[in-house]
């Protein structure tokens, strides 16, 4: 097969390296490169959420980058933006109850599983953040540090952030007390009170969510893990 040609560059995406990665890609004619990447690993509660994202060639998103770099409100934006700009996104999801059947590494594939097979499209080549996903039923190539590497990845974690954490948001509604609009179920002070007082609820993890709850206390509301 020729080589594809990338696309000159929309002045929004002209980022030195923005796209380094995928134009590499691009240019032995694997033009459908998807990103993927996952949100919710390190919290006690709630589900773990994956995103996959498939950029056109030459089409980048200026200011994206490892989700847990930017500000909630930023992060929200560019959600939006890689939503409309991009040739495809999907996303894929493992309850907490899920996580607790099959462990947490597990079901960090299956979410990752689910959201490339929701892709409208078959990707070319797959490409996720960290390490080799054992799980993972997709031939992919994995990056460590990718969500801040490859541009594709950075969006996907975007797009898996948001959505848990407006998932988490609206659990909130539902579970007051203990403060998952702000801590999106990660083991900060405050909800790890609350778990003391008013027990855990059905999307608590309570298979290394219980464990983490005699650590340390962790202050912030995490990142994209």
């Amino acid at each position: 097969m020729e080589a594809a040609v990338p696309k000159p560059l929309p002045s929004a995406a002209r980022s030195p390296g923005i796209l380094e990665y995928e134009r590499t890609l691009w240019r032995r004619g694997l033009s459908r490169v998807a990103g993927v990447d996952e949100a919710g690993r390190g919290p006690i509660a709630g589900p773990v959420v994956a995103a996959a994202v498939v950029l056109a060639e030459g089409v980048g998103i200026e200011g994206a980058t490892d989700s847990k770099a930017l500000t909630r409100h930023r992060r929200s934006e560019l959600a939006g933006e890689i939503h409309a700009r991009a040739l495809a996104v999907s996303l894929g999801a493992a309850s907490a109850r899920e996580i607790d059947r099959v462990n947490i590494l597990r079901a960090t594939a299956r979410a990752m599983n689910r959201a490339l097979a929701r892709l409208p499209l078959r990707p070319d080549h797959v490409v996720v953040d960290g390490l080799p996903v054992r799980d993972l039923r997709w031939e992919h190539e994995a990056v460590v540090g990718g969500d801040g590497l490859v541009h594709s990845i950075a969006c996907a974690s975007i797009v898996a952030k948001v959505c848990r954490d407006r998932l988490m948001t609206r659990l909130a509604a539902r579970y007051p007390g203990y403060g998952w609009e702000r801590n999106m179920g990660y083991a900060t002070r405050g909800h790890r009170r609350a778990v003391r007082e008013g027990g855990l609820t059905p999307h608590h993890r309570t298979t290394f969510g219980l464990l983490q709850l005699e650590l340390p206390w962790v202050e912030g509301t995490g990142g994209g893990g």
